[in-house]
């Protein structure tokens, strides 16, 4: 199938729903302006990312997303992909992704690795997610991540094994001091993987990064859009806030599983088999 994704790189502010809101949507009419079918918002794009304590009180309910209305009536013209605070039904905290179509949210991932390395400590404020899992929509069949989740194997593969075409990843990813406004190493290092996971799982691969200043920290932006052939098919600039547009032909994916059959012929049974036969090594 083919359609046109928006990718909207903002800055958000902390604990500051409506203010993001309106941000949104200011986003969300310029997507369907420039003829998005899809709109995708940065990790934690509703509520900020350094909401800490204040997690709690920033949360969404699926069952009850009555702070979102106008977003969700917004989602009858075009999708949109939030990123935000999650409370379970069990009163969990996670930071998710809302996929909003058709004036509902269609489908949830939380987080499945909230970091706690270097500057990151997700996990004291989140919990982690425990599935995840391809969903069908009206552009196709499609796979969300959250951050951190991209940084690990078995996550995009198996979106890609349950039938995930597209891969949609949102970030706030941290500026690091090292190379420069041209080159800099967190978009080289990221771009080389995003191109690594679309070429090997022969997907298209989306990543939405924010930016801005919190506390002192930086996020650098530099979303793109990577075709199931390894190429860049758009990429936005550094730093700014910026909404750019990408065409996705679903007959690229067709084209590169035929070209090269390596996912084709690839064996999620003997995956599955050698994982098991490991996991039990471990616990002798």
């Amino acid at each position: 199938m083919n359609f046109t994704i928006a990718l909207a790189q903002i800055d958000s502010a902390v604990g500051n729903l409506q203010s993001n809101i309106s941000k949104h949507l200011e986003y969300v009419h310029r997507a369907i302006e420039g003829g998005a079918d899809l709109v995708v918002f940065p990790e934690l794009s509703l509520s900020g990312y350094s909401v800490q304590d204040a997690a709690s009180s920033a949360a969404l309910r699926v069952s009850e997303p009555t702070e979102i209305q106008a977003l969700l009536e917004a989602s009858h013209e075009i999708a949109i992909l939030v990123g935000c605070v999650e409370e379970s039904s069990r009163f969990a905290i996670h930071n998710s992704a809302f996929y909003l179509e058709q004036g509902s949210i269609r489908a949830t991932h939380r987080k499945i690795y909230p970091p706690t390395y270097g500057m990151f400590d997700e996990m004291r404020y989140f919990s982690p997610g425990t599935s995840v899992r391809a969903f069908d929509a009206s552009i196709g069949r499609i796979g969300m991540l959250v951050c951190e989740d991209l940084w690990h194997l078995p996550l995009p593969y198996i979106l890609a094994q349950d039938g995930a075409e597209i891969i949609l990843a949102i970030a706030a990813s941290p500026t690091r001091l090292a190379g420069d406004a041209e080159r800099l190493q967190n978009a080289r290092v990221n771009q080389e993987q995003h191109q690594a996971f679309a070429r090997l799982l022969s997907t298209y691969v989306v990543f939405c990064n924010r930016v801005g200043y919190e506390d002192g920290v930086n996020f650098w932006g530099g979303s793109e859009v990577i075709g199931p052939n390894g190429e860049v098919v758009v990429q936005a600039k550094l730093f700014k806030e910026v909404l750019v547009f990408a065409s996705i032909d679903g007959n690229e994916v067709r084209r590169a599983r035929r070209s090269s059959r390596h996912f084709l012929d690839d064996r999620p049974d003997l995956v599955q088999d050698e994982l098991s036969r490991i996991a039990k090594d471990r616990m002798k």
